[in-house]
Order: C-alpha cells, then sequence, then structure tokens
C-alpha cells in the first residue's frame, strides 16, 4: 500500500540549490555533584565495619523524622491517654502509649544469609537466586533498632506502608503484654529541601547587579527555550550482529541522520543523552579449542579467554556520537567497574577512542565525555537530577509485595535515601563518616534505569517540592528511550524496532 511522504522529509529528493539553513544543538548547561566519588589508593579500605553506615544515617535522620512527629502527634490523645516521646526503644514502658524513632531492620529468614554463603562449597548446586525474600509462611518480623537496642512492630497500620531495612521512621503506639510494640501510626523524614532552578550553578537562582536590583544569570540570559535531555539505560551491547540494527537507529537518530528536516528540527533539541546502566551486556568468555586449554590461572583469569568485542563497540558507539552530543555515563550492574555501591566511573582505559572528549585529570570542569558513578546526581539546565543504573530500587522489590516501581522511587525520597537497604542485602562501601545516600536535597528529577516498563509521574512534598519519577526502560528489551524536557519536565517515549522479514 503507497503512503503519502511530506515532500519536506522525503529523503530521496532532486538535487536542488536551495540553501538550507545550518541546524546547530541546544546547548547543555551541565554542572555534576561528586557526592558519591571514592578516596583512592591507600586511603579506601574496607577493615571497617559495616554497622556504623546505619547510626550515621539514623544520626543524621532522626532529627528531620522526629520534628515531623512531634508537630504531628503533640499532644494527640487515645481513650485519654497522653502520648509522650520516649528517646530509646529500650525506653518504651507496657501499657503506656508513646512514640519513638529509629531505623527498620526487616527480619526475613529468606535473605541472604553469610553463613549460608560460608557453607556453600559444601553444596552440591548453588540454590537459584531469589526473586523476592517475603515468607509465604508468614515468619517475617519488622523490628526498629537504635544505638540501645531492638523493638518488634506490629499493627495493621504497618501492612498500609511500604518498609525496608534501612530506613528511617518514627512511631507511635504502645507495647503489649507479649513485648511487642503496637503501632497505631508512623511517620517518616519526608522530602527534604528542593534547591531553585539554577541556584547551584550561579550561587543562587537571581543575582543582584550591586544596587538593588535583580538580573538573571549568565547561564540562564545564554540559554534559548526548548531543550531536552535523551535518558536511555540497558543497552547491553554484547558485541554480536544482534546489537547492531537498533543501535544504529538510536545512533542515526541522535545524530540527526535518520529523519527528515522537520525531525531534524527536534532532535536538535536535544542537549544532551544520560546513559543510565547496564551499557555492556554481562561478560562471556571467547570459547577455547580444545588444544587451546590449560590450567586455571590466579584468581580465575585468563586473558586468552577475554572477549573486548562488548566494550569496543560500545566505545565506538560513544566517539561517533560525541562529536554532535555530550554523553553522561553511569555504570550498571553488568558494566566493567566495581560491584558495590557507589559505583566508581568506568575507568578511561575501555574507552580508547571517546576518552579524547573526557576532561584532563585534574581539572574541575566536566568534559564533553563524562563518566560518572552510580548513583550520581548534578544539575542539568538548572536542575538538579538524580539517578542510578536500578540496583536499589531492584534490592527493594524483593522486600516488599507487587511491582509497583514508582511506589517504590517515591518511598526512596520520602525516606531520604537512595540505597536504604546497603548494606544489609546491597553491597555497599563501608563509610566511617558520613552516609552518602542520605538524600540532603531534593532533586527536581529522579530517574532510575533498567527497569521493566517505561512509567512516570509528578510527586509532591509538605512545602511545595516537585519531583519528576522516571523508570527507564531497558533498551536492550523494548528499543525504548526517554525524552525530557527541561523547560517544562515532561517527558516522552521514542520506540526503536527492526522488522523481521518473513520466510
Amino acid at each position: 500500500m503507497a503512503m503519502d511522504i511530506d515532500p519536506e522529509d522525503d529523503l530521496l529528493q532532486d538535487p536542488t540549490d536551495q540553501d538550507y539553513p545550518a541546524l546547530e544543538r541546544q546547548p547543555s548547561y551541565y554542572n555534576p555533584l561528586h557526592s558519591f566519588n571514592l578516596a583512592k589508593g591507600e586511603l579506601k579500605s574496607y577493615k571497617q565495619q559495616y554497622g556504623d553506615i546505619y547510626f550515621l544515617r539514623l544520626a543524621k535522620l532522626k532529627p528531620a523524622v522526629e520534628a515531623i512527629a512531634d508537630e504531628e502527634w503533640k499532644e494527640f490523645e487515645i481513650a485519654g491517654d497522653t502520648v509522650r516521646r520516649v528517646d530509646r526503644v529500650l525506653d518504651v514502658r507496657q501499657g503506656e502509649l508513646c512514640w519513638v524513632a529509629g531505623t527498620v531492620y526487616m527480619d526475613m529468614p529468606l535473605k541472604p544469609n553469610i553463613l549460608d554463603d560460608i557453607s556453600k562449597d559444601h553444596w552440591i548446586s548453588a540454590p537459584p537466586p531469589r526473586e523476592k525474600y517475603l515468607s509465604p509462611t508468614g515468619q517475617d518480623q519488622i523490628m526498629l533498632e537504635d544505638e540501645s537496642g531492638r523493638l518488634r512492630l506490629t499493627g495493621t497500620s504497618l501492612q498500609l506502608s511500604m518498609l525496608v531495612t534501612g530506613c528511617i521512621i518514627a512511631v507511635m503506639g504502645t507495647e503489649n503484654a507479649n513485648g511487642d510494640f503496637e503501632v497505631v501510626d508512623l511517620k517518616v523524614p519526608d522530602l527534604p529541601r528542593q534547591p531553585q532552578r539554577w541556584e547551584r550553578d550561579e550561587s543562587s537562582a537571581v543575582l543582584s547587579d550591586g544596587i538593588g536590583k535583580k538580573r538573571k544569570s549568565d547561564a540562564q540570559e545564554r540559554r534559548t527555550e526548548g531543550g531536552k535531555v535523551a535518558i536511555v539505560s540497558g543497552l547491553r551491547i554484547s558485541g554480536d550482529q544482534g546489537d547492531t540494527m537498533t543501535l544504529d537507529l538510536l545512533m542515526e537518530y541522535l545524530l540527526g541522520e535518520a529523519c527528515g528536516p522537520t525531525e531534524q528540527s527536534e532532535v536538535s533539541k536535544i542537549s544532551r543523552l544520560i546513559i543510565a546502566g547496564n551499557s555492556i551486556a554481562e561478560g562471556t568468555p571467547l570459547a577455547l579449542r580444545e588444544d587451546e586449554k590449560r590450567a586455571s590461572k590466579k584468581y580465575g583469569y585468563d586473558s586468552s579467554a577475554y572477549n573486548p568485542a562488548p566494550t569496543t563497540h560500545f566505545d565506538n558507539f560513544l566517539a561517533t556520537l560525541l562529536p554532535s552530543i555530550p554523553v553522561t555515563l553511569i555504570p550498571g550492574e553488568s558494566d566493567p567497574a566495581n560491584v558495590s555501591m557507589p559505583q566508581q566511573p568506568i575507568h578511561p582505559a575501555m574507552f580508547p577512542r571517546s576518552r579524547n572528549y573526557a576532561a584532563m585529570p585534574g581539572t574541575s570542569e566536566p568534559g564533553w565525555f563524562d563518566s560518572v558513578t552510580n548513583p550520581w546526581q548534578g544539575d542539568v539546565d538548572g536542575w538538579r537530577m538524580m539517578g542510578n543504573g536500578g540496583q536499589p530500587i531492584d534490592d527493594v522489590f524483593k522486600y516488599v509485595e507487587g511491582d509497583e516501581r514508582l511506589d517504590m522511587l517515591e518511598s526512596l525520597l520520602r525516606w531520604r535515601c537512595g540505597a536504604p537497604t546497603a548494606p544489609d542485602t546491597l553491597w555497599c562501601y563501608p563509610f566511617q563518616d558520613r552516609d552518602p545516600f542520605v538524600i540532603e536535597e531534593c532533586p527536581h528529577v529522579y530517574f532510575v534505569g533498567n527497569q521493566p516498563r517505561y512509567e512516570t509521574e509528578v510527586i509532591e512534598g509538605p512545602a511545595g517540592q516537585t519531583v519528576r519519577l522516571i523508570c527507564i526502560p531497558k533498551f536492550r528489551d523494548t528499543g525504548e528511550v526517554v525524552l525530557l524536557d527541561t523547560d517544562t519536565l515532561e517527558t516522552e517515549l521514542v520506540r526503536f524496532s527492526v522488522l523481521e522479514g518473513r520466510s
């Protein structure tokens, strides 16, 4: 069946002497934060205890949740009893109406156990990974703990709230005859202060000209309207022929080569590409011939079995895009970076061609190609953005019923913790002086990569904060890319697909 094509978008046209205006890509005003960068060399040590992270988190967030609880429950009464605050969980007394703040611990028999890991050498075969930690027989228990001890929580109100290990909450109720604390209500720290747009770029949203008048910042004056940010995740490049078509379509779309003048004008508004994890497929060593097989190397590494095709293909993909569009690269679970959170930037040695666009060592200004940490946060066109490769949300998913990913994103923000289950079931670095996963400033955009499907919504905070939540789907499975409008924070979905021929 014939289709009518707009003459302006028809790529097959006769030569013409008409002059066409050259399109320029929208500039990207980019100011990353370095909140998750670890010390290097001997300054980085894994000899510390992991439990300190929970005490640091509790010390940071307890005042916030106590302020909310005190305002909400002040002079609250049930059957003539007035609620009172207790400082520690062990100060709770039986039959007394009170409230206390602490850290949630989920006692779940199906969670990973270090003793099982030690004894796995004696197993005939390793057990399959669990999709959920929830016990089908109801053996899970919810605890509240602080530096003094631990208190078991019960009550129907707990079933209405999403809770995981590591989140800080305040609970109101009474201790029953069994020693359990029956919860009547609970509070979370909720969204923190949200910076104004452009606040960090120019120290404030607007600048004074010295005589009392207000003027726009330089970045705002230089910027034109209509910018967009493309966010993609789960490329999972393996280096085989299966990668070629969809990746080429994505590359040609971002370069404006796969569309006519009308679409090219829209593509030119895309000022930055953010790749949110799992860019490279999990390692698949090269198969050796029988006469090439040899004894296992030290630590199980054999350079002759290393397959460089995935990283080479990914490097070529980036090197083709970078002359036209800046790229922010967030590592993911399958990428060549450290496994524990926060994942550090992928080493530039993995990108012999693309690293030419990166910042010079020792400079503070970001380069055109910015390999960053996971999680990551920074300012793009004045908006505070925060995102990760999906591991924190995938781990929270194992604690709760259902698969409402947007609810999980919202809960992490209201808990003010980007990775609450670390270090219990999510590997992380043993921090001693601070917990970088505590969210101190509310982002305007919170995105999470490698999710089952594209979802988005806007949530609001108690002080008027608004946050755009985005679940970024896996490109390898869906062929989908999310475009974020940096004027309105609205999103749109672009899908690429290859039609397979019929035999």
